[in-house]
């Protein structure tokens, strides 16, 4: 007898178990320069999204490339190498591709030979200073998340009378405002009664308007920001507005970690190390092994007085009566020393 539920096989079609082929929409225009996978979603949510004809409707589509696809209405290319380009922000230009109030944007002044690229974080209007921009979305997206532990320093000019209680609190980390926020690394002049100062800040998470709120909490009004750096990579004497590329071998030794899962690995096969915060704890537990000694030459240091004269220091052993020579009685020994008469 025949089981009716079971059905052969037709031409044409796969196993159930059998893997899917492609690689899902959102990472792989992500990865084109399009956006970050979350602004590719909100994309594909909008209806922005078309394979041919077809509206793309779930980022969970699997494509093998990106051929035929675009994005409201403009064509996607291929995805290129990874790039990293290190550029100085001037004041008073916006972080966003585009602006509703018609501020000047930081994509609108770079070079006309540079390919779509998404910036790393953002830095608002009045905020200058070392921007990381790429061309590819996911890599963005790593560089900005907390689990990444890149430090980001900045010099901040301030107006004000800062409280030192409250200092102390944001270097441990506090909340403000139902936001939570790690600990920081400030180098400020805590002897200094001027209401105007210079102070180094350094933070590992970079939340909306994180330096200006903490520096607000303990009572200093920022007037000039300025983002030294990024991880491993600094502003330097970069002018402003000037952009420059990061060599190849640099990103991948520095994004090691990210490329690691691509099958690259960096140069010479050394990987970055991932910042700490956290110093390394020490192992306890485990027992010193203890310094050899050879027991006759320690016997012999402890009866021999010559040995045991001969390690003590020369001012404590000038102050030691002295051994006479063998065969001599000691008064024979002193009658033989001069004495001094007073002549020279």
């Amino acid at each position: 007898m025949t089981d009716e539920t079971q059905k052969p096989a037709t031409a044409g079609t796969e196993p159930q178990d059998a893997p899917a082929k492609g690689e899902r929409i959102a990472k792989m225009l992500a990865r084109a320069g399009v956006g970050s996978r979350r602004a590719v979603e909100r994309m594909i949510e909008a209806g922005m999204v078309k394979q041919g004809d077809r509206v793309i409707d779930t980022p969970a589509t699997l494509i093998t490339s990106v051929e035929g696809i675009t994005v409201d209405g403009q064509k996607v290319n291929p995805p290129e190498p990874t790039k990293i380009w290190l550029y100085h922000k001037p004041a008073g230009r916006v972080t966003t591709y585009f602006d509703p109030d018609g501020r000047p944007t930081v994509f609108e002044a770079l070079p006309a030979n540079m390919p779509r690229v998404l910036s790393v974080g953002r830095l608002d209007l009045n905020t200058e200073g070392l921007l990381l921009l790429t061309n590819d979305g996911e890599l963005s997206r790593w560089l900005e998340l907390p689990s990444t532990g890149w430090l980001r320093t900045y010099k901040v000019r301030c107006h004000g009378y800062f409280d030192r209680d409250r200092l102390a609190e944001i270097r441990r980390g506090l909340t403000i405002d139902d936001v939570k926020y790690r600990g920081v690394k400030i180098d400020i002049n805590e002897s200094r009664e001027k209401s105007n100062l210079w102070l180094t800040i350094a933070i590992r998470e970079g939340k909306n308007r994180e330096v200006r709120k903490l520096l607000e909490y303990i009572g200093l009004q920022v007037t000039r920001l300025i983002r030294l750096s990024y991880g491993p990579f600094e502003l330097k004497e970069m002018a402003r507005g000037t952009i420059l590329e990061v060599p190849t071998k640099d990103t991948h030794l520095h994004c090691a970690e990210y490329f690691k899962d691509k099958g690259i690995e960096a140069p010479g096969g050394v990987t970055a190390e991932k910042p700490s915060s956290r110093p390394a704890k020490e192992r306890q537990g485990w027992a010193k092994a203890k310094p050899k000694t050879n027991n006759r030459r320690a016997n012999k240091k402890r009866t021999d007085p010559k040995r045991f004269e001969e390690d003590l220091p020369k001012k404590v052993r000038g102050n030691r009566p002295s051994t006479p020579p063998r065969g001599k009685s000691p008064a024979t020994a002193r009658a033989k020393t001069p004495r001094p008469t007073g002549k020279k």
